[in-house]
């Protein structure tokens, strides 16, 4: 395991909280309005294709973002430029291994990195050796790895040939190379049940992550879950407090996928009485919520595991 320190992030009665709307989908609030709608946007490595095809997803949540595929990458980031993006999310989906294929773009994630100074976040998939070193290189802002803490989750809504160990190692191989991690565990991800996220949280604790970026599962019409209940307040509540316990020196954050409606301003407020340092996308009223707290509010249009 690498022996770098925590960062510690200091708490007082004023201590700032993060809303973050990035360019991922359009957002305003009487609250908090995004100024530029392509200051930081989402880019597919693999277009709208997955091999995994997971239960939760089946590749829908790519449909949003634009496309590049190797060799176009640099084209369309200095173009983005031009009009005004700052950072970009590289996503993509993955081969039935659990792999992004986010190392064939190296050079071209060096080149928008370095050449044209964008902020860069991945979406990593597992992460191996030769991975971790390609994105340390590149110097990105943000790995981001949903970790999965149940073997039968993996195999059956996943539909990974992998094991927790696997997303274990991917961890270990991030920190050993100094690359900033934000990992993220979706709640409910086994059709609205918490399963594997305690252990999800224990091993992410475990390692030196700058934030964890906490999401819920939200059902998507067209996937065989787009009738689940996701967990109940209760659950969410009771996980949201152990993270932020587990995690006291890193940021804790609430991801973009979450019920909407009541339910979301209720899960904002939970995340907000639990001590979070960011939300994304938040629900009207929640930054009056935060200000009634005693926390200091900040506006961002990047995504939220970007510090």
């Amino acid at each position: 395991m690498s022996t770098v320190k925590k960062v510690c992030l200091p708490r007082s009665d004023r201590w700032p909280i993060h809303f973050s709307a990035p360019g991922l989908k359009r957002y305003q609030t009487e609250e908090f309005e995004q100024r530029n709608p392509i200051e930081f946007v989402g880019i597919s490595l693999t277009g709208w294709t997955c091999v995994l095809q997971c239960d939760h997803c089946r590749g829908r949540l790519l449909e949003g973002m634009l496309r590049a595929h190797k060799g176009q990458l640099v084209e369309l980031c200095e173009r983005l430029s031009a009009r005004g993006t700052k950072g970009v999310l590289l996503s993509g989906g993955s081969d039935g291994n659990g792999n992004v294929p986010v190392l064939e773009f190296g050079e071209e994630i060096c080149e928008i990195k370095h050449r044209l100074g964008m902020t860069v976040a991945v979406h990593t998939g597992l992460v191996s050796e030769s991975l971790a070193e390609c994105l340390a290189e590149a110097e990105i802002d943000a790995a981001m790895i949903d970790v999965v803490g149940d073997g039968e989750t993996i195999r059956r809504v996943l539909h990974m040939q992998a094991t927790v160990e696997d997303f274990d190692r991917s961890l270990a191989r991030l920190a050993e190379h100094g690359v900033p991690m934000a990992p993220h565990i979706v709640l409910g991800l086994d059709y609205g049940r918490l399963v594997g996220e305690r252990r999800a949280l224990d091993m992410v604790s475990a390692y030196p992550v700058y934030a964890l970026v906490i999401a819920i599962l939200t059902p998507v019409l067209g996937t065989p879950m787009q009738d689940v209940e996701p967990p109940g307040d209760g659950e969410i509540g009771r996980f949201f407090e152990r993270a932020r316990q587990k995690l006291p020196d890193a940021r804790v954050n609430l991801g973009c996928a979450r019920p909407m409606g009541l339910r979301k301003l209720a899960i904002d407020r939970m995340a907000v009485e639990a001590g979070f340092d960011g939300i994304a996308y938040p629900a009207e009223g929640t930054v009056a919520c935060a200000v009634e707290s005693g926390r200091r509010p900040v506006f961002k249009e990047t995504c939220c595991a970007v510090l």
